[in-house]
């Protein structure tokens, strides 16, 4: 299903249980969408990281980039983080506004046709903490963001998720839930997705401060 939006001024409220989920529809960045997209695409550090999957190694089916204070760990990737450079600080900076939050790390991805995809799967390391807050932004093609409950199989989500849209996942989500995007069939462009999070910890050796 599609949930319903509920107004809260510059936020929406969907309606989920079990955890919180809110959406910016268009936030402003301080600079063109597109140009932003472009700019990240050029800038960024990417790289495709080989994860562990029923024994195998593979690569993943996305590239990545992390920056931020502190290192990070999932699926068997430990991902050291780089230096805050201005583009990103400054696109930190108007999300912590609308999440209310501060954040100190940012895991991008970078999706490069149709054909690039993320794995249904929850952000519970115990880095983040157990009711983490995390702001992933779009940029780019309009992809859809699946969620699916852990436990009540009937409850399932399908968010598209357009240029400048900010979703907020807070509260018990990601222990209920897990998420994901699906590679498709139509032709699309490409989407770079900002998750900013806080890990709790010691900073990472060489992180910026």
């Amino acid at each position: 299903m599609t949930p319903d939006l509920l107004e809260a001024g510059d936020v929406l409220r969907l309606p989920i249980v079990d955890g919180e989920l809110k959406l910016g529809r268009r936030v402003e960045l301080g600079e063109d969408h597109g140009r932003l997209l472009a700019r990240l695409i050029d800038e960024c550090d990417w790289r495709q990281q080989e994860i562990k999957m029923f024994g195998k190694t593979c690569r993943q089916p996305r590239l990545s980039a992390w920056y931020g204070d502190r290192g990070y760990r999932y699926s068997g990737i430990r991902l050291e983080p780089r230096p805050w450079p201005p583009l990103l600080q400054g696109i930190r900076r108007r999300v912590e506004r609308l999440a209310g939050y501060d954040f100190n790390s940012v895991l991008l991805n970078y999706y490069r046709d149709q054909n690039d995809s993320m794995g249904m799967h929850s952000d519970d390391e115990k880095e983040l903490g157990p009711r983490p807050v995390i702001a992933s932004l779009s940029l780019g093609e309009t992809r859809d963001f699946l969620l699916r409950h852990k436990t009540c199989k009937q409850q399932n989500i399908k968010l598209p998720l357009p240029a400048g849209s900010l979703l907020l996942m807070q509260g018990d989500l990601q222990r209920h839930w897990r998420h994901g995007i699906n590679a498709q069939r139509r032709p699309c462009g490409a989407r770079v997705n900002l998750t900013f999070r806080r890990i709790i910890g010691e900073p990472s050796r060489g992180a910026a401060q």
